[in-house]
């Protein structure tokens, strides 16, 4: 049996396994580091950056949930840099589609809002760009708002990785990237989606609700898919 990493994280003792992240220990002593991309269950993207840190002797910043620890890692996880970071990340991602919390299905049940809340983003310095993007309501339970979408693609990983599906995929570059359905099929039409609604309760925001549900009737089961997923790997064992 390995011997465990020893490592500090803003400076309090911690104790790690061989392969284990930098997110994973933090989340194990109750250390908050943001996240919107990364969802247990899934594979890790390190695409929102909001995990950043910074880790001694390293001149560059690190995304938390792809950095492996390593023996005498010494990681730090809150300094004005850091928060200056992730708050422009947040204002960006409210600036380049319409997160109108006040008329969003996910209010009060959102990640996006609750990061923003969390950490004191109070107005967006950025211009916004109003994109008119058309709503897919074609399925018979779901509806997908690309209008609310962040491009974590939390949706198209739960499909893929845990239903089997691959329904969910990205199309477009840069600002105009958008979530697809079978090769821009739409969501209705779908040969592929099982109608799960594992896609659903992976999304952070409202993108993807549940038809005929108002705010307060907003469910969202997050331990789902690492239940999910830790089933099949031990059914695979």
């Amino acid at each position: 049996m390995m011997e465990p990493i020893q490592l500090k994280i803003n400076g309090q003792a911690c104790e790690a396994q061989s392969g284990d992240t930098v997110l994973k220990v933090a989340r194990a002593y109750d250390i908050f580091i943001p996240t919107l991309c990364f969802l247990e269950g899934l594979s890790k993207q390190g695409a929102c950056r909001l995990c950043l840190i910074e880790v001694k002797g390293i001149p560059r910043l690190l995304a938390a949930c792809t950095t492996r620890v390593t023996e005498g890692m010494e990681v730090t996880t809150d300094t004005p840099k850091l928060k200056a970071y992730r708050q422009m990340i947040l204002e960006l991602l409210f600036a380049e589609r319409n997160h109108i919390c006040a008329f969003c299905v996910a209010s009060g049940n959102c990640e996006l809002q609750y990061l923003a809340q969390e950490l004191g983003v109070t107005h967006v310095r950025y211009p916004y760009r109003f994109p008119r993007y058309s709503v897919d309501a074609t399925h018979d339970r779901f509806l997908y708002d690309p209008n609310r979408c962040i491009l974590c693609t939390r949706c198209a990983r739960a499909c893929g990785e845990v239903e089997g599906a691959h329904t969910w995929a990205v199309k477009g570059r840069g600002i105009h990237s958008m979530m697809m359905t079978d090769l821009n099929t739409p969501w209705g039409d779908s040969g592929t989606c099982t109608s799960c609604s594992k896609c659903v309760q992976a999304c952070p925001t409202g993108a993807l609700a549940e038809k005929g549900r108002a705010t307060g009737e907003s469910t969202r089961c997050p331990d789902i898919l690492p239940r999910l997923s830790h089933s099949r790997r031990n059914n695979r064992a």
